[in-house]
């Protein structure tokens, strides 16, 4: 049995001693300087969840919401219908933006792309040539990061305009609730007060995202390689060249081969075998294999190796 990813036991006692009232440190101020180096960004705010952080960065927003048509999340389109934006679809490749698609596009002054660091959790987005284009044609950047930030190599999590999270399970940043908005533009906090307000969280969880914030980087660097580890040893994965935290297989029995799939590949609490057609994966019949919902204990090149010959078995 495989352990599903929850926040580490050294998060769980801070903010046990925070709920306390044990300790007095002001772990809000705490975080939002750890943000914003690791966003590299000069204004942030924490958040009760990512969705309270969409909404924030949404709010701000004049003109229209570009959304990819699949591989991002649904909230982005719930969220943008929700506040009556205008929302246009970005046709990609299986989740990853063109900048060629974008110049398909006909969109009024003052919008935003807003677009998820990995391509359904499968593929890195090139997101230095993605803001280097929206830059250029007046296309405000919003990244969800929730998978990306504290990356080492520097290319997610701080290049667009609004980088924001999710601090819920099972992200990189684990603490089972809350989230985050960084940006350069403190206009963007200044029209948004009201929702600010509305999205206030405890020092409780404020001091459990500042302790996963200590370790991102390589908690990060750990799912990464464990992905690619697995992705390099399943045949048709797509993007599989990519940087990613799921492995996606396309296949006309999808739905069959995951129910067995589920069965054999149990964990603790919630699994990591998901089936496609999914908005916030790819829109076609596959298995995803959520290497990001597994605890780091797990993974290790003997658990990865069993996760591999369960599945290309029953491909």
């Amino acid at each position: 049995m495989f352990k599903f990813k929850t926040p580490s036991e050294k998060t769980l006692e801070v903010m046990s001693e925070v709920a306390k009232g044990n300790i007095e440190k002001d772990y809000e101020e705490s975080c939002i300087n750890k943000i914003k180096d690791l966003t590299a960004k000069e204004h942030a705010r924490i958040t009760s969840s990512g969705n309270n952080s969409i909404f924030i960065a949404l709010s701000a927003i004049e003109g229209d919401i570009i959304i990819p048509d699949q591989g991002g999340w649904h909230g982005f389109k719930q969220i943008a219908r929700f506040l009556n934006k205008n929302i246009v679809t970005l046709k990609t490749d299986l989740g990853l933006i063109n900048t060629d698609y974008l110049d398909e596009l006909e969109v009024n002054e003052s919008s935003a792309l807003i677009f998820t660091s990995f391509a359904g959790y499968a593929a890195e987005q090139d997101v230095k040539s993605i803001s280097r284009y929206c830059m250029e044609n007046d296309i405000l950047t919003i990244e969800d990061a929730s998978a990306g930030i504290g990356d080492s190599e520097n290319r997610l999590g701080k290049n667009s305009d609004i980088i924001l999270a999710s601090t819920g399970s099972p992200k990189i940043i684990n603490v089972g609730s809350g989230g985050f908005v960084a940006t350069d533009d403190e206009g963007i906090f200044k029209k948004t007060a009201m929702p600010q307000k509305l999205s206030k969280t405890s020092q409780i969880i404020c001091s459990g995202i500042d302790n996963e914030l200590s370790n991102v980087e390589n908690n990060l660097e750990v799912s990464l390689n464990a992905t690619n580890h697995v992705k390099k040893h399943i045949p048709d994965a797509i993007h599989q060249s990519k940087r990613g935290l799921n492995v996606i297989i396309p296949h006309d029995n999808a739905k069959s081969i995951c129910w067995d799939l589920k069965k054999m590949l149990t964990t603790d609490k919630s699994g990591f075998i998901t089936t496609c057609p999914n908005y916030n994966r790819i829109k076609q019949k596959a298995i995803c294999v959520e290497i990001k919902n597994l605890d780091y204990s797990c993974l290790k090149k003997e658990n990865l190796d069993i996760i591999i010959d369960t599945v290309n078995n029953q491909l």
